[in-house]
C-alpha cells in the first residue's frame, strides 16, 4: 500500500472517529421512556451521583427562600454560590459523555444563575428581584425533569 493511501485511510478512519465522538456527546446515552421523556441511560452510582446534586440544590432553593424571607442576604448569595458553575467543575467526564446535550445546558445553567443569584444577592438587590431570579432559575428545573428521567443501566442491588 502506498503512503497516499495509508494517509488518506488514516484521515478518513480520523474523521469518523470524531463524528462518533461527537454524536454521542450530542445525544448521550439515551432512549425514549414509557412516559414520553427521555430516559437518560447511568450506572446506578452515576445516577445516585446526579440525584444527590439535584437534592443539593434544592436545599440551596430552600436555604435562599428562608434568606430571603429573613432578609439575610448574605446566607443567600452564600448558599446560592455553593450551587454555583464551582459546584459543576468537578463532574467526572465519563459521566458528562452519557448525558445528553441539553441536559448539558440546563444543568449548567442552573449553575450558572446559582452565581447570579448570588451576584444579585450581594448587590444589594430587593426580596422581588431575587424571587424572580428564583423563579427563572425553578422554571430551568421544572423544564429538565418534565423532559428527562435518569434510568439505569444495571439493575439495583436489593
Amino acid at each position: 500500500m502506498s503512503t497516499r493511501v495509508l494517509s488518506v485511510a488514516a484521515i478518513a478512519l480520523w474523521f469518523v472517529t470524531i463524528g462518533v465522538a461527537i454524536f454521542f456527546f450530542i445525544r448521550g446515552q439515551t432512549r425514549v421512556a414509557p412516559d414520553g421523556r427521555t430516559a437518560v441511560l447511568l450506572a446506578s452510582d452515576e445516577r445516585d451521583l446526579v440525584l444527590a446534586e439535584m437534592r443539593s440544590m434544592l436545599e440551596t432553593v430552600q436555604v435562599v427562600v428562608d434568606g430571603v424571607k429573613a432578609g439575610d442576604m448574605e446566607r443567600v448569595a452564600k448558599a446560592a454560590r455553593a450551587s454555583g458553575m464551582a459546584a459543576a467543575a468537578d463532574v467526572n467526564p465519563a459521566l458528562m459523555a452519557k448525558l445528553p446535550i441539553e441536559f448539558k445546558r440546563l444543568g449548567l445553567s442552573v449553575h450558572r444563575r446559582f452565581d447570579e443569584i448570588a451576584a444579585t444577592a450581594g448587590s444589594g438587590a430587593s426580596r422581588e428581584q431575587l424571587l424572580a431570579s428564583l423563579g427563572t432559575q425553578l422554571s430551568a428545573c421544572v423544564a429538565c425533569h418534565a423532559s428527562y428521567r435518569l434510568d439505569t443501566t444495571t439493575p439495583a442491588a436489593k
